[in-house]
């Protein structure tokens, strides 16, 4: 029998539909799914190759209790039995903060609700977070306080109608390849392109103006920007007086600025800071589309807030081809930030510390109230488990040994937990140091909902049967929290059954259901009632805060620069056929072949300095570790700069990286590290 499969790549946040061929129960190929109004009937190399690593001889397929230094399979009743045992020993012994949780921006909506409802129901703490803190928590704090709305206000096939599109931070081809043909496309159309970025990403090969800032001074670039469009009067006064407040603070700092200070900080010409304005603010629709480069900062809050600034500064919001538009790097860590998987949030960003939202969602799951104070971010997590006030850790599909800031900090945390469970696909770096792994089905062996980085909810649909023993993690989620006892809110017969709950909870998802989903385009949140077409976009006559807020942000220095000892910035990112910490790319052969290793780039300038032969061994070192790897020597990236793509844990970047952490987000700052480097 065969039967092609609609359902959703499980890679990146863009959210492209993809057909899976099955035969005989197998899944064989991956195909666009051409009626989807994402990709189009086009797929990237990812896509193509998406059902590859289902049939790895690295899959678990059964429960694993490690016994002395090695794991021995087990039951599912026995691990269960012993999981249950733990958590209900530590939290009787210890108190329930004492437990802490990671979610999954690879799991579905249904999976992350489930877990943080077992997490404040069943063990009484919001200690849950996952990998939105290392990727877009900035994104939510800084949009939320200046918008109102901490996602994504257009939408990728929005694009097009832009007459500008300024890429800051975002290396939009390798990492959200289908967005950068919306780019590309909006580029034939007319529209004039603006990238800022250190290294001469793909992206940047088609721009009008390559604007090579160095890691660190987003600000201070913005700043220059939005002064030279006050200087000129390109600013909407209009749009000003009428949709914002705290334009005087703005002004205040703005009036402040020299741009040729800004040229001294970020490395880039005055008369391109001043070509930048103006091609943005003159331009009848104007865009910003961002990534990791903007977020993964100490100042990251204040990178968004000042992307928040230029757009209401211009009333680049609110129609099509404009907006603020951060790219979330996987599939579903929106639905994951939209469901509560975080620590001072509840589903639909309600805060915890809202006595009535809490108690609205307390009554809804039958209970007489949650637990009041905020639970502890990924970092601080690592940190209480340093200072012994974390002792036991759950965490379902994330590999913080790879993808955490710091790594021999992260390694140091995780052995010294009394009881560390892992939920995964594989065995991976962080599952090795577990006492027990539960087996869980991949993405194309279960049902239940993603939502895209443009807030497009849609459905994920079963094509083949669990593999083995292993089970779709909401059905593990819902096992446990029965062997501790907790009957009343954890049965339910299908994923369906959990978003009909999940739904009652959660504003933004109020007027949606399976049936209404099921079609290709899905549906955008807002969506507040069962006759709401959904919100393609965000912010069209007011801001969902009421007026849009303007920040006053001065430039602040990353947390450390280069010196004597370590003369180089670091700054990594992502290739075009590996994902996070390859344990689903790794493991695919057709997307490990063109890139199976680690590597640093270095600008030839330096590579002379420092004797530097490219594909030469060289040692890469910061005040926190060394890696060896291949050196690649490149002007892609400017002299003074190195760059190290994060997947590989052979070279692993995050040895290196600084885990200091933006005070208001918690996101720890990935994107600047002070490095040196020598031949190996």
């Amino acid at each position: 029998m065969t039967e092609f499969v609609p359902t959703i790549c499980p890679y990146c946040g863009a959210g492209c539909g993809v057909l899976l061929l099955v035969k005989d129960g197998k899944v064989t190929t991956t195909t666009p799914w051409a009626e989807h109004p994402v990709g189009e009937g086009r797929l990237c190399m990812k896509g193509w190759y998406a059902h590859e690593f289902i049939y790895s001889p690295d899959r678990l397929t059964k429960p694993l209790l490690k016994v002395g230094d090695s794991f021995q399979e087990t039951s599912w009743e026995n691990a269960l039995k012993v999981i249950a045992e733990k958590l209900s020993e530590a939290k009787a012994k210890d108190g329930p903060d004492s437990l802490a949780f990671l979610s999954s921006a690879k799991c579905t909506n249904e999976e992350n609700y489930l877990l943080q409802k077992f997490v404040r129901e069943v063990i009484g703490t919001n200690n849950i977070d996952h990998c939105a803190r290392l990727c877009h928590a900035s994104t939510v704090t800084g949009l939320g306080t200046a918008f109102g709305s901490g996602a994504m206000t257009n939408d990728i096939a929005d694009i097009p109608q832009s007459d500008c599109v300024f890429v800051i931070g975002s290396d939009t081809m390798s990492q959200h390849p289908l967005a950068a043909r919306r780019i590309i496309l909006a580029k034939e159309m007319g529209a004039k392109l603006i990238v800022a970025d250190p290294r001469r990403v793909q992206t940047a090969r088609f721009a009008d103006l390559h604007l090579k800032l160095r890691p660190g001074t987003n600000v201070a670039l913005l700043n220059g920007i939005m002064k030279s469009i006050l200087d000129h009067g390109w600013e909407n006064k209009a749009f000003i007086e009428e949709r914002t407040e705290g334009f005087a603070e703005l002004k205040a700092v703005l009036d402040t600025v020299s741009l040729d200070e800004a040229e001294k900080i970020t490395g880039v010409p005055k008369a391109d800071i001043e070509k930048a304005a103006e091609l943005y603010a003159t331009s009848k629709a104007s865009c910003i589309i961002y990534a990791m480069g903007i977020t993964q900062h100490t100042t990251g809050t204040n990178n968004v807030l000042s992307i928040a600034n230029l757009a209401m500064l211009t009333g680049n919001i609110g129609r099509p081809g404009t907006g603020v538009n951060p790219l979330r790097g996987q599939n579903n860590v929106q639905g994951s930030c939209d469901m509560g998987a975080l620590p001072d949030l509840l589903p639909g960003y309600q805060r915890v510390t809202d006595e009535a939202k809490r108690k609205k969602v307390a009554e809804a799951w039958g209970l007489p109230d949650l637990p009041t104070q905020p639970g502890l971010t990924l970092i601080e997590i690592m940190e209480a488990i340093h200072a012994g006030k974390v002792k036991t850790m759950f965490i379902m599909g994330e590999n913080p040994v790879v993808s955490d800031p710091d790594i021999t900090h992260v390694e140091e945390a995780l052995n010294k937990l009394d009881f560390l469970v892992v939920q995964d696909m594989f065995l991976t770096e962080t599952a090795r140091l577990a006492d027990v792994v539960l087996p869980a089905a991949s993405w194309a062996e279960k049902e239940g909902t993603f939502t895209g980085t443009g807030r497009r909810v849609q459905v994920l649909r079963q094509a083949i049967a669990p593999l083995g023993e292993s089970k779709p993690d909401w059905q593990i989620i819902g096992e446990l929290a029965r062997a501790m006892n907790a009957e009343k809110g954890f049965i339910f017969a299908s994923p369906k059954e959990i978003f009909e709950e999940l739904r009652k909870v959660t504003p933004q998802y109020a007027g949606m259901d399976y049936a209404r989903l099921s079609q290709p385009q899905g549906l955008q949140w807002p969506c507040p009632a069962e006759d709401h077409p959904g919100t393609p976009i965000l912010h069209t006559k007011q801001f969902t805060r009421g007026k849009g807020k303007f920040h006053a942000i001065p430039y602040q220095a990353p947390a450390e620069s280069p010196d004597a000892q370590f003369p180089l910035i670091l700054t990594t990112g992502r290739v075009m056929t590996q994902w996070h910490t390859r344990s689903m790319t790794g493991r695919s052969p057709s997307l490990n072949a063109e890139f199976p290793e680690g590597f640093v780039e270095i600008n030839p300038q330096d590579a002379k300095k420092f004797k530097i032969n490219d594909k030469g061994l060289v040692e890469v070192s910061s005040r926190r570790g060394k890696i060896k790897t291949r050196a690649r020597v490149t002007d892609k990236v400017v002299p003074g700069v190195v760059y190290i793509p994060m997947h590989y844990v052979e070279a692993a970047a995050n040895r290196l990286t600084n885990s200091r952490f933006d005070p208001q987000a918690k996101i720890p700052e990935l994107k600047v590290t002070a490095v040196a480097i020598k031949p190996a």
